[in-house]
């Protein structure tokens, strides 16, 4: 068996273009998975335009992968599994789906069955009509707990708002629809998904981001893989995304400037202590000015030398950056073999 390292491509050769595809997450979701998948069968059986479901099991340790390959039998569903190697993270796991997806728009939803894919054919609607590259979802009525979910959510998207610019109602809802020209454009890393608005913000005006009011169930199956750490985790992370918006293409600036005001306090300390000792006769040799002078001065020279690697680190990145967040062991669909 093959191990795909590279990012996965989306493959149509001479078939019908795909109007949309489809892409969910899952990961230990065995009792959802099956009627997940009858959901969106349902809810798209209007739908009068061809489309895909990609469901990515991110290394599940129960039964979801056996589960989900039933449902390649399932008659009029064009359905393709990827199962990754092992669990990467939900992020991952959206990055190898949006890679594979042939769709010209690209929706994706959890595998919990709290988001409700009879939203789907809305929002393509309007993201069509009211021309936006990204649609996000809005779970105006969450039926999640109050304390543990819904109160960290709140502050959480008050905050990446201010920070990011970009001011949604609820950056966390998985249900989003995209312009697969634009997603593409987007590499997603680590925990960044909860971050996608900013980070298409980041390729087209915050103008052509946009949200709308979408259905929100109470999870039937399983357990929720969030807590209150994930709070903290959203807080770094949010530090993580402000960085890389203002300087992932001149890191430089950053550590730069950090160190030209770091060595400019350096040299007023060490100009005064130079004018204190040669003009005035005073000792200060042990002064702990001197100290925190010198000190400042070697930081700013350690702070400015990290720009210079880091602005060459990211050339290098712009350059070279084609490895994929996730290693695909094997994929399973209606043009694939089943084993």
């Amino acid at each position: 068996m093959t191990h795909m390292q590279e990012p996965l491509t989306a493959m149509t050769g001479a078939m019908e273009p795909i109007e949309l595809s489809i892409v969910v997450p899952v990961f230990n979701e065995e009792d959802s998975v099956a009627p997940l998948v009858n959901r969106i069968h349902e809810a798209m059986a209007g739908f009068d335009r061809s489309w895909e479901l990609i469901l990515v099991d991110d290394g599940s340790t129960d039964r979801t992968l056996p589960n989900a390959r039933k449902e390649l039998l399932r008659p009029n569903l064009k359905l393709k599994i990827i199962e990754l190697q092992k669990n990467f993270g939900q992020t991952a796991a959206m990055q190898a789906g949006i890679d594979a997806a042939a769709g010209r728009l690209i929706a994706t939803l959890d595998g919990d069955l709290q988001n409700d894919p009879k939203d789907i054919p809305q929002m393509v609607a309007a993201i069509e009509e009211r021309e936006l590259d990204l649609l996000v979802g809005w779970r105006q009525n969450r039926r999640d707990g109050l304390l543990l979910r819904k109160i960290p959510s709140w502050c959480a998207n008050i905050l990446i708002g201010k920070i990011t610019g970009v001011k949604l109602h609820d950056y966390g809802c998985s249900l989003k629809v995209y312009r697969s020209a634009i997603i593409k454009q987007v590499k997603l890393m680590g925990e960044m998904h909860r971050f996608i608005p900013a980070w298409v913000a980041g390729v087209v005006p915050s103008s052509r981001i946009g949200e709308m009011p979408v259905t929100h169930h109470a999870r039937h199956f399983g357990s929720s893989k969030y807590g209150i750490s994930r709070t903290f985790r959203v807080i770094l992370d949010l530090l993580a995304v402000l960085f890389f918006m203002r300087y992932k293409a001149r890191p430089g600036h950053f550590f730069g400037s950090i160190g030209l005001a770091t060595g400019s306090l350096s040299a007023l300390i060490l100009l005064y202590l130079a004018i204190d000792k040669f003009i005035f006769g005073n000792d200060i040799g042990t002064r702990p000015m001197l100290i925190v002078g010198v000190m400042l001065f070697l930081s700013s020279v350690q702070l400015i030398t990290t720009g210079i690697l880091a602005e060459m680190m990211a050339r290098a990145y712009f350059r070279d950056d084609d490895t994929a967040s996730y290693i695909v062991r094997q994929v399973f669909g209606q043009d694939q073999p089943h084993a």
